[in-house]
């Protein structure tokens, strides 16, 4: 992916607009890689798909979600995120941000 065109990057703690969350973000799709269904059903302010979608762990949950990039806005509230998937995907904290993990090949 053309990662300039992505405002997010992986490792950045966000906040989404509508739904008063926060979360890491641990992946970046270039455009909706989802399903057709999916979107019908659970994307109801019909965000872009031709934009970027974020893979997202949400702060205090279990879950993680998939968000498209005009729902999300820096995090203000500062901190980590707590959620059980951290360590997998991150090595830590550097600043206001995780250091993803490396990946073995």
């Amino acid at each position: 992916m053309d990662t300039a065109t992505a405002k997010f990057s992986v490792g950045e703690i966000i906040h989404h607009r509508l739904f008063e969350y926060r979360g890491v973000i641990i992946d970046v799709d270039p455009h909706f890689l989802g399903t057709q269904e999916w979107y019908r059903k659970i994307a109801a302010s019909r965000p872009p798909k031709d934009r970027p979608w974020y893979h997202v762990l949400v702060d205090g949950f279990a879950h993680r979600t998939y968000v498209a990039e005009r729902n999300l806005e820096p995090d203000t509230e500062g901190g980590p995120v707590k959620h059980d998937k951290i360590a997998e995907h991150f090595e830590g904290m550097s600043g206001n941000r995780y250091v993803p993990r490396r990946r073995k090949n």
